[in-house]
């Protein structure tokens, strides 16, 4: 079976693929912390695993997308100490079948080039993906399936965090769609200030980089916040939750045979 891990700055996705197979068996959620060690990791895990009655052993390989720096050398710790296994990390130099067309590629998110990997393969091209999470990205491949390039906006989340520590007064709320513009409370302000504020920022963005492109691109948006915005959204076409996930899984086998022939020469 193969362990993919998508680890953002505010949380962490898990997923395990069923061996020789594109299924997701099981998938997680969890918060990215700084401050845990590697047996604390480990033990959440194995943990997930166990709950859908997966045995450890049974994961033969593990892959990697992280955004995370200071946390990637205890992740490396987690699986070979807990699966005995090294792991594939995204990185500059890994196959992933896809040109990368900006100034420097080795400064690109790992999530943001799993994620347009996916998107082509699944979508065709050109085609645009909206992830809202921490920071909320934009990124568009080309109709040949070439990374073009792409926008990086605040986060909704951090969003109302900036505006409820900079507000004395104001309170914080729920972050879900209000029953209309015009507030009659406070609440209710706030709650329409983020949500069509942030919903015309995404539509601003997005009719703006669809303009750029030669012919109309096909809009898909993931991450935990997609299903709050999307469907408001004049663009977003798709929404995709486990689209990392699985371009985690196909870059994986792109770089399959490259890895076994390694191994074969090192031995």
């Amino acid at each position: 079976m193969l362990l993919a891990l998508d680890v953002g700055n505010t949380n962490m996705v898990v997923g395990i693929f069923r061996r020789d197979s594109r299924e997701l068996a099981a998938h997680w959620r969890t918060g990215t912390q700084r401050a845990q060690t590697a047996d604390e990791y480990g033990v959440l895990l194995l943990s997930f695993l166990a709950m859908e009655k997966i045995d450890p052993e049974d994961v033969s390989n593990i892959i990697i997308a992280s955004v995370v720096p200071p946390i990637e050398g205890m992740l490396r710790q987690v699986c070979e100490r807990y699966f005995h296994r090294k792991p594939m990390f995204v990185e500059p130099g890994i196959k992933t079948g896809m040109p990368i067309l900006v100034d420097n590629p080795a400064e690109l998110g790992a999530d943001r080039l799993v994620n347009g990997v996916a998107a082509f393969a699944r979508y065709g091209g050109p085609c645009i993906v909206v992830d809202f999470g921490t920071a909320t990205t934009f990124d568009v491949v080309s109709e040949k399936g070439e990374y073009l390039g792409g926008a990086i906006a605040p986060g909704l989340g951090i969003s109302a965090e900036a505006l409820f520590s900079r507000a004395a007064r104001l309170y914080r709320g729920d972050l879900k769609k209000p029953a209309k513009a015009i507030g009659a409370n406070t609440a209710a302000h706030i709650q329409s200030g983020l949500y069509y504020g942030y919903l015309g920022l995404v539509d601003g963005l997005l009719e703006r980089i669809s303009a750029e492109l030669p012919s109309p691109a096909r809009i898909v948006a993931t991450g935990g916040l997609a299903s709050l915005i999307a469907g408001d959204s004049k663009y977003i076409s798709a929404v995709d939750e486990m689209l990392t996930l699985d371009g985690l899984r196909l870059i994986y086998e792109r770089n399959r045979a490259v890895r076994a022939r390694r191994a074969e020469k090192s031995q």
